[in-house]
């Protein structure tokens, strides 16, 4: 059995060569004398006194004295002995190193008889060390600091570790916020709660309470907590900053959005925790924006929902281009009425579900094909144009209107007998002679007639029946023309 009697040395010195961790004997004396010419010159703020000159601070690392490492500092530090090293110690304490031993400094200006901090040395092969330091001096050495005991930890691995996931964390943090979509990380905890609530209550047929329930939508919309949006989330939403965001949440997220959103409940309360669908929001500005959300609950989150992830992509741009092709597809470009498509399917449908009687006008520009003979297409044009601004004010749902040929127009009247159609050819005469008026030059003139058709009747034939009227108006037209040119009439 040894005997540990630090009396007589022997064992110590064993317990200093052996131990597994890299021990120092040093002597701060140097640096206790320096510390006294300094307080003796009146310096109280050592700290302010260091970094006015950084040579103090080299002039204080020249101080210590290496007495003696352990054989396990020799290994770490890849040294053959301890000559070695002391001559090598530059190589040891360098660059970071100046900048760790502050704390320890201050501590011992300040009186403490040990310190402990985070450096960074170097073996002698170059490799970086970064080191957990711990110094205490040697009782009985406390007036001279002759000797101060320094173990070293190295810590490199952990550090490293620290280095790489904050790297990680970092990389993942840049991720989001420079997404080129909208990202929003939410607390979903509260909405999961109602819900097994509503579940304890032995509900079932959750489609059918929200139906009774409506105020749960917005209940649970209240409970959700927006933990972080993105860059790209502000500059879609048209906000400055995150608060200014997330403080008016309620002027994003309404109107079409409740519908939306009891359906997204739906689907959490039928277990689907990843979603995607078509929502409307709107930026603070006011502008309506066509969002394609994708919403996913973390599967390491699955049992609380307190960390969910939802991407917003801006498809406004794509809605508005669906939206005109649609309408370019029911729609004259050059009138603004319904076309010919239109027309037909709606005629159809009206052929099967009524109401009757259904009254039909036909319509057609007389004299057009002159104007576009001896002005030119864009006059036509204008004069075509003027009259759908005549026709879309004459005709008011349910009854529609519609471009079938380049100058002939039909109106569908549902529910309309004889009379009033005939109102709505009055109607349309009434609002271009107005038209007429306002617009200086080509005077518009109309050919119209009109049929009505009961349940059962041929559309087709009633179709017919309304050309051959309006070719009769047509003609008593160009008759009446005729014989006012005859008459030497100025009539246009």
């Amino acid at each position: 059995m040894v005997t540990i009697s630090l009396a007589t040395g022997l064992d110590f010195e064993d317990m200093f060569d052996l131990a597994p961790v890299s021990l120092w004997m040093e002597d701060y004396s140097g640096l206790k004398l320096l510390f006294d010419q300094w307080r003796a010159e009146g310096i109280t703020d050592l700290l302010a006194f260091l970094r006015e000159d950084p040579t103090r601070l080299q002039l204080c690392s020249q101080s210590y004295k290496v007495l003696r490492v352990n054989q396990y500092t020799l290994d770490l530090f890849k040294a053959p002995d301890q000559q070695t090293l002391q001559s090598r110690l530059h190589e040891v304490f360098r660059g970071d190193m100046l900048d760790s031993i502050l704390v320890e400094l201050l501590a011992l200006w300040r009186g403490d008889q040990g310190f402990e901090t985070r450096s960074v040395n170097y073996a002698l092969d170059g490799r970086r060390l970064d080191v957990q330091v711990r110094a205490r001096v040697v009782p009985g050495y406390e007036d001279s600091w002759s000797r101060v005991l320094v173990s070293l930890e190295d810590v490199t691995a952990e550090v490293q570790g620290l280095e790489q996931l904050q790297r990680s964390e970092q990389y993942a943090r840049d991720l989001f916020e420079h997404s080129p979509v909208s990202l929003w990380v939410e607390d979903f905890s509260a909405v999961k709660r109602l819900l097994d609530e509503v579940r304890a209550r032995g509900i079932t047929d959750f489609r059918t309470f929200l139906k009774v329930h409506p105020e749960f939508v917005t209940r649970c919309m209240r409970e959700i907590r927006v933990i972080d949006v993105n860059r790209q989330t502000l500059e879609m939403f048209c906000a400055k900053s995150k608060p200014e965001l997330l403080h008016n949440l309620s002027r994003v997220f309404r109107g079409e959005m409740y519908d939306s959103f009891a359906e997204q409940l739906q689907d959490l309360w039928d277990g689907k925790l990843v979603q995607q669908r078509e929502v409307v929001n709107y930026a603070l500005n006011g502008e309506t924006l066509h969002i394609h959300l994708e919403l996913s609950i973390m599967v390491s989150q699955a049992q609380n929902w307190d960390l969910v992830l939802l991407s917003l992509v801006d498809i406004t741009a794509r809605k508005k281009a669906e939206a005109y092709l649609e309408y370019l597809g029911k729609h004259d470009v050059l009138t603004q009425l319904r076309n010919r498509a239109f027309y037909m399917e709606e005629l159809n449908r009206l052929s099967r579900k009524g109401p009757w009687p259904l009254a039909m006008v036909a319509i057609d520009m007389n004299g057009l094909k002159a104007v576009n003979d001896e002005h030119g297409h864009a006059a036509g044009d204008a004069m075509l144009r003027r009259l759908g601004e005549v026709l879309a004010k004459a005709v008011d749902d349910p009854s529609c209107v519609a471009r079938i040929g380049g100058d002939e127009f039909m109106v569908l009247l549902p529910a309309t007998d004889e009379r009033g159609a005939i109102a709505m050819q009055e109607r349309i005469l009434s609002l271009l002679e107005m038209n007429n008026q306002f617009y200086p030059g080509h005077t518009i003139h109309l050919a119209m007639g009109h049929a009505c058709g009961q349940e059962g009747a041929s559309m087709e034939a009633v179709g017919h029946r309304a050309d051959q009227a309006m070719y009769a108006d047509k003609a008593r037209f160009y008759r009446e023309r005729e014989t006012d040119r005859r008459l030497g009439s100025s009539g246009s």
